[in-house]
């Protein structure tokens, strides 16, 4: 049998296999679908949730085909024998990896700005720098290009990349501003005040922030439009992140507490009473499954998000001041000088973390890791350092999605889709899936519910029209904008404008009669007909 011959039979029973695990994946699936749309009368419905979870199952298959071309593999430090992997320092590490990885650890020495905020950019090929003391530096740390740098000569709280590496926004010491890639400022956004923490929605195009009196503001960055604002009514806020699942915002604050909100409901979703002090720190892995949380009370602990549940809890010398999680799901944790790396906290309780490292004299601020690499950067008194993480990155990337090597075309475009596939704020909720299912309540319950939040809704328009149709107690005078207005104009004259006016005057006037007559208790004369059937109710 020939060399050929053998690797086509291989082949051949490999996708045999691969295909019998798709037949059982996909029969189950449709089962399970059966079974839901059994209880389905209508026949035009059943047909169209039929012909959906088809699709569905179609997805499930070419998306499992898929994963045979996915070549690269995460790979992590081994140690051999009783040595430890937290006990591999970076130089040694930059001894054994290649030049294009080498190159990606390294520090920056900027001991009169500090202490820095630090973010990435989605894919992984920007670094933006904001310094306590107004430093901003934006640059592709892979090509060492800098993009812009900034003195603003003011304090900065925050930075964040918005959709692209063209915009990015400072929180400044009272307002937000947003800046493009030339370092222009572009623009102020006032009603953002004393802002310290900010998160954006890629797939809402949101800039969430909040900031030291306890308001939490959405900021639509497509249409400039503040889409809602909401009074948390716990204080200031010491700690935020954004769960990437569904883009649930988690807010941590002074009184040991966890909330989490959406833009379509005033009040928090959930609160979890996580610590005994201040919330530090709060990170949310890419899958929405699970919360890591860092309080004053040196405790670090591990949520499951799906139960609201604690999972596990860790001890900490000093109270940690930062978190991140990687796409593989290392946590990384903050606490003085030191950087400390778990592998598989989530999962079981580790007696030893993954990697260790100390920044002699330096406490650090702000820790991330970057999308798609083995790099996990942090902020510090005294600049910015970059570590070598094996294992950090996602090895395999969706270029229709995120490219990390888009070109000036691929970017443009990708904006272009990000505009028209934008989701509304109204789509935010603990369970995304929720769009698309069928509700299983009856048709009068669905009516009846329906008919009172229209009910409710008119009630509060009819309110705060009367509201504001309430005439003052003020009396015009003879020298009123109106009639000054009426005066000048000859009184043979007749134009649109005067006709208005007059109208405006009448309506006044009996309005002020009514609530006079209301007051008193005698009977009101109100115009139930339009304007253009007044006169047929004046001869009745």
């Amino acid at each position: 049998m020939s060399a050929v011959e053998t690797s086509e039979r291989i082949g051949s029973t490999e996708a045999r296999t691969t295909n019998g695990a798709l037949d059982i994946l996909g029969s189950i699936y449709s089962r399970t679908l059966t079974n839901r749309n059994v209880r389905i009368k209508d026949r035009k419905l059943r047909a169209n949730i039929k012909r959906t979870d088809q699709k569905y199952k179609d997805a499930i298959r070419a998306a499992k085909s898929t994963e045979l071309l996915l070549q690269e593999d995460a790979g992590f430090l081994e140690a051999e024998g009783m040595e430890k992997t937290y006990k591999f320092t970076q130089d040694e590490l930059l001894k054994h990896v290649d030049v294009t990885t080498a190159h990606k650890g390294f520090e920056l020495k900027l001991e009169h700005f500090g202490p820095y905020e630090i973010d990435y950019m989605r894919n992984g090929r920007k670094l933006l720098l904001g310094g306590r003391k107004g430093h901003v530096a934006a640059f592709d740390f892979r090509e060492g290009a800098l993009d812009t740098e900034l003195h603003l000569n003011e304090t900065i709280r925050d930075v964040k990349y918005l959709h692209n590496d063209q915009y990015f926004a400072v929180a400044q010491k009272k307002y937000v501003y947003i800046y493009d890639k030339s370092g222009t400022e572009i623009h102020c956004l006032k009603k953002h005040i004393e802002v310290t923490n900010m998160e954006f929605l890629p797939y809402h195009f949101l800039l969430a922030t909040v900031g030291n009196a306890g308001w939490l503001k959405y900021q639509d960055v497509s249409t400039g439009e503040q889409v809602c604002e909401f009074r948390t009514k716990m204080g200031p806020t010491t700690s935020m992140t954004q769960n990437p699942y569904n883009a649930i915002i988690h807010l941590g604050h002074t009184n040991g507490t966890v909330s989490l909100w959406a833009p379509n409901t005033s009040t928090s979703l959930v609160r979890i009473l996580s610590h005994k002090g201040p919330v530090r720190a709060i990170s949310v892995d890419r899958g929405g499954r699970y919360m890591a949380t860092a309080g004053a009370d040196a405790q670090l602990k591990i949520w499951d998000v799906r139960m609201y549940k604690e999972v596990h809890a860790y001890y900490t010398p000093t109270p940690p001041t930062a978190l991140d999680i990687s796409d593989r799901g290392l946590l990384a944790v903050s606490w003085g000088p030191h950087v400390t790396i778990w592998k598989d906290a989530f999962r079981t309780k580790q007696k030893s973390p993954y990697m260790t490292h100390l920044s002699p004299g330096s406490i650090v601020n702000d820790i991330r890791f970057c999308p798609f690499d083995d790099v996990l950067g942090f902020g510090h008194d005294e600049g910015f350092t970059s570590l070598i993480v094996p294992g950090a990155g996602e090895p395999n990337f969706d270029a229709l999605e995120i490219n990390p090597y888009e070109t000036l075309q691929q970017r443009r475009e990708a904006e272009v889709h990000g505009l028209l596939n934008k989701l509304k704020p109204e789509m935010i909720a603990l369970d995304p899936n929720f769009i698309g299912n069928v509700d299983p309540r009856a048709p009068e319950e669905r009516k009846q519910a329906l008919v009172l939040e229209t009910t409710d809704e008119t009630d509060k328009k009819i309110s705060n029209a009367d509201a504001k149709l309430q005439p003052k107690a003020k009396m015009r005078g003879k020298n009123s904008a109106l009639r000054r207005y009426l005066r000048k104009k000859s009184k043979n004259v007749i134009d649109e404008r005067k006709l208005r006016v007059e109208a405006a005057l009448e309506k006044e006037k009996r309005m002020r009669q009514n609530s006079l007559k209301r007051r008193k208790g005698l009977p009101v004369d109100e115009r139930k007909l339009g304007p253009a059937l007044a006169r047929f109710g004046k001869s009745q």
